[in-house]
């Protein structure tokens, strides 16, 4: 017999994608390159607005996506894989590496609302007085603002990297009406962007903004749906903890069965959360991270 799937396809939500046009030039001016990335960030609040979207993960899912830029460009070749056993399987108080560490400051970062005090308690590398005159920056659009704020930050310290591009998406998120930061442009600047200045950094980041967009927008929409899966089969759940558990899932890049036994303590046991994350497997609401026989890590 076929297993019925928890949620037919066509009652799974549809995110509007990205319109091709948007993406579709890669050598062009300044004035072209600013036309698309607009287009691209107005096609961006359509999708954030949207109810279907779990967007605290949304923000997880990207920070984890800059960081493994943000490790690159700091010569760290860790993928996305590593960046999560850094994050996720070191115990607390202890080192997680330099990698795991710009994960870390990004996954904090993206939790809570964009603020100079917030922001100053996670940045490793920016003084306090150079996030208040960030978050103060000016310029024609958001994305000239972020550049300004890449170039000055960089000028102040040259291998603050990590915080330079934390700090360009927190103007370019502030800019657009966003209350938190949305990782894009540290999503696709490269090694090379680093040593830009003037027109050419602002050339360069309103590219990778359109290039951020095409990776932010189909992943919102992939995140829907496993979200309307996860919902569709609580109901399904007796394990007590299972609503707080789902919850989390909603809101977490990665757990593993200890984290969210701790987290549901008393109601959930290791053994009993290990079953859960097992079964939400099983039901297609989950997936196993990792590929692993231990040490896994359970997500969306």
């Amino acid at each position: 017999m076929t297993r019925s799937c928890p949620q037919s396809r066509d009652t799974l939500p549809a995110l509007p994608p990205l319109p091709g046009w948007i993406g579709s030039a890669s050598d062009e001016t300044l004035e072209g390159a600013a036309f698309r990335s607009g287009a691209a960030l107005a096609h961006l609040m359509l999708v954030a607005a949207s109810a279907d979207l779990p967007v605290a993960l949304w923000r997880q899912r990207l920070a984890l996506a800059a960081a493994e830029t943000c490790a690159a460009i700091a010569g760290r070749r860790e993928g996305q894989g590593a960046l999560r056993d850094a994050a996720y399987l070191t115990r607390a108080g202890d080192d997680p590496g330099p990698a795991g560490r710009i994960f870390r400051q990004w996954s904090r970062v993206v939790a809570r609302p964009i603020s100079v005090t917030h922001l100053g308690r996670m940045l490793e590398g920016a003084a306090s007085s150079r996030i208040a005159l960030s978050l103060d920056a000016s310029g024609s659009t958001p994305v000239d603002r972020a550049a300004q704020v890449i170039e000055a930050a960089l000028a102040d310290t040259s291998r603050a990297e990590t915080a330079a591009f934390i700090l360009a998406d927190a103007v370019l998120s502030a800019s657009i009406g966003l209350d938190h930061v949305l990782p894009l442009l540290s999503l696709a600047l490269k090694p090379r962007d680093v040593a830009r200045t003037g027109e050419d950094l602002r050339l360069a980041c309103h590219r990778a903004v359109a290039t951020g967009v095409r990776f932010a927008v189909p992943l919102a929409a992939d995140l829907a749906r496993r979200a309307a899966r996860l919902r569709a089969v609580t109901p399904k759940l007796r394990a007590k903890g299972a609503a707080r558990a789902v919850e989390l899932f909603l809101t977490e890049d990665a757990l593993t069965p200890v984290a969210l036994a701790n987290d549901v303590h008393s109601t959930l046991s290791d053994r009993a959360a290990r079953r859960l994350c097992d079964r939400l497997v099983e039901l297609g609401a989950l997936r196993e991270l990792t590929g692993r026989d231990s040490f896994r890590l359970y997500g969306l």
